[in-house]
């Protein structure tokens, strides 16, 4: 046991040479690139490539009809795949850098809130979380929100120890990026608007926010020499006065360009969240596993992290306001309109990781260690599933590839595709799409989701006539069915029914494919 204490002591010596922030960044990394591609793209990521593919002037089409907040991380997405490609991994590669950069900031963050330890260990037990490999493997904008979200609160910190133009307008840039990236995670201004106000009162000791080695001198120190009486009086109101300006001019362009996004997000709430129910109060018990992917992680991570809390005093304002002002905010939104989704708040994610690292720091590094560790450990089975699917629950994937297998595998030339349901979050057309080089034609579809500036395309208003003519149609129904031709619905469903047979049926997980030929 003792050579194992030293061992680790040994460890912690080599880790404190390094910079806090490499560690928990490489560790990110490792994590996350691990199976980066073994999940497939599902639903949502399928509309990040079918957002991301389409021209510039397609994109603003889009935004104009649905998925408005979502359309800056589109437009950055469509430069991406345009330079690197539309590969799973290649898609995925913008959220593991977000997620490896968040790693490395908070563990800053922790180092000058708190000091050396607290921000490494919060770093770390981020890494090995189950929710940062998910949303740091998913093409989606929660990665970058999180990212942000910890590059704006260094900012905000560093501008309010040492005030400058120029440190105020480096965190007015990460504001208004944050903004475009991810409207909800612009609550988390809640909590820097706390703790501006905080300093402006009380000063940026009483907001927590000073170096823990280097408390901000009072005003007392600064009046000793007499020379300087009436500077010793004014600097220091006149400071605060500042800060509280500077903040407000600072969030002034995030303001300007996300308002007209939250304003033109409001009117496509009903098509864009209409799966969202009101919120309740159980779901709030719920977030931590929502969030962290894993209930009984989340669990530790609440735990540790209100430990955390107790121990830093004042110096949790911010981290603890960070977190809990987002999630009250969404939550009080979400109770009136329909809003709560729990990976909307992924970005708070970091701040309860670094109250825990607070925690950690109060014991030895080999007992930090094993925390870390056991948290690894715990979520190795949330760690493994989410590598097999994204799709919620796990139990129920999605096999877009292996249904797109099965129609390349058996396609002819002149072959005619149908989906069921067409205008579904599952997206069918989309992932069959993706997979398929030389899909068949998609005969009902009278205009694609590009030309009507949407995500779904708009089907024939009279099947049988556009059905005419065509011999064989591969049909793909969401869901396990025996008889496939009966699962369809509608006039789309008739046609069918009346002019084809099912030659054969083939069942791949949450889909079905069926070959349908004429009669």
């Amino acid at each position: 046991m003792g050579g194992l204490s030293e061992s680790a002591g040994a460890a912690w010596e080599r880790l404190r040479r390094l910079p806090v922030w490499l560690a928990p960044a490489l560790l990110t990394l490792a994590v996350t690139v691990t199976g980066l591609g073994s999940a497939q793209l599902w639903r949502d990521e399928l509309a990040t490539w079918s957002a991301a593919t389409r021209s510039p002037g397609d994109l603003v089409r889009l935004a104009g009809t649905i998925d408005a907040a979502t359309g800056p991380y589109y437009l950055l997405m469509h430069v991406w795949s345009t330079v690197v490609g539309d590969s799973t991994i290649a898609l995925r590669i913008p959220a593991v850098v977000a997620m490896t950069v968040a790693a490395g900031l908070l563990a800053v963050l922790g180092a000058r809130l708190v000091d050396r330890r607290a921000g490494l260990f919060a770093g770390l037990l981020f890494a090995v979380l189950p929710g940062t490999s998910r949303y740091g493997q998913e093409a989606r904008p929660y990665a970058l929100a999180t990212m942000l979200a910890m590059l704006a609160t260094v900012l905000l910190v560093t501008a309010l120890r040492r005030p400058s133009w120029a440190r105020w307008a480096g965190y007015a840039v990460a504001v208004a990026a944050l903004g475009l990236i991810h409207l909800v995670a612009l609550t988390v201004l809640a909590a820097h608007a706390l703790v501006v106000l905080i300093a402006w009162w009380r000063g940026p000791a009483e907001a927590g926010v000073t170096s823990p080695d280097r408390p901000t001198a009072s005003p007392d120190r600064v009046a000793a020499s007499p020379n300087h009486l009436t500077a010793s009086r004014d600097r220091p109101a006149v400071e605060r006065d500042r800060r509280v300006w500077r903040w407000l001019v600072a969030v002034l362009p995030a303001a300007l360009l996300a308002g007209p996004l939250l304003l033109k997000a409001r009117t496509q709430q009903s098509r864009q969240l209409n799966w969202v129910h009101l919120a309740r109060l159980d779901d709030l018990t719920a977030l931590p596993g929502g969030v962290a992917q894993s209930s009984v992680v989340g669990g530790l991570l609440v735990g540790v992290a209100a430990l955390g809390a107790a121990r830093l005093g004042r110096r949790a304002l911010l981290p603890v306001s960070a977190v809990l002002l987002p999630v009250l905010l969404l939550f009080a939104a979400g109770t009136v309109v329909p809003l709560w989704v729990p990976r909307y708040l992924v970005f708070v994610v970091p701040f309860a990781c670094l109250l825990a690292g607070a925690a950690l720091a109060a014991v030895t590094a080999p007992a930090a260690v094993v925390v870390v560790v056991l948290a690894a450990l715990l979520g190795l089975p949330d760690q493994t599933a989410l590598r097999r699917t994204h799709e919620w629950p796990r139990s129920a994937p999605v096999d877009y590839a292996g249904a797109a297998r099965v129609i390349a595998d058996g396609q002819r030339p002149g072959d005619a595709v149908v989906y069921s349901p067409r205008h579904s979050w599952l997206f069918l057309d989309l992932g069959i799409d993706y997979h398929l080089d030389d899909p068949p034609r998609d005969v009902l579809v009278t205009e694609d989701e590009v030309r009507r500036g949407d995500l779904w395309a708009a089907e024939c208003p009279q099947p049988a006539q556009c059905l005419a003519g065509t011999t064989r149609v591969w049909l793909v129904v969401a869901g396990r069915h025996a008889e496939p031709l009966a699962a369809v619905p509608g006039a789309k469903g008739d046609a069918l029914r009346t002019d084809f047979t099912v030659t054969q049926v083939w069942q791949r997980p949450g889909l079905t494919v069926a070959l349908l030929t004429g009669r």
